[in-house]
């Protein structure tokens, strides 16, 4: 869970994406935030978002 006072979080995450053309639908609840691609789009998402050093949950861990 992210600490409130944290901020641009999402768009950094995006801002990564974006810059390999990867497109999302992120879906922000009250106690985090959720980035989905398509399957299509899934390994080069988990290889960016790796090198960028971000921690990745899928699957049922995600759960």
């Amino acid at each position: 869970m992210l600490d409130f006072s944290l901020t641009g979080i999402l768009a950094k995450i995006a801002s990564h994406l974006a810059e390999k053309n990867i497109p999302i639908f992120a879906i922000s609840t009250f106690n985090t935030d959720y980035v989905l691609v398509k399957a299509e789009y899934e390994m080069e998402a988990l290889s960016v978002l790796g090198q960028a050093e971000y921690q990745i949950v899928t699957g049922e861990s995600a759960c």
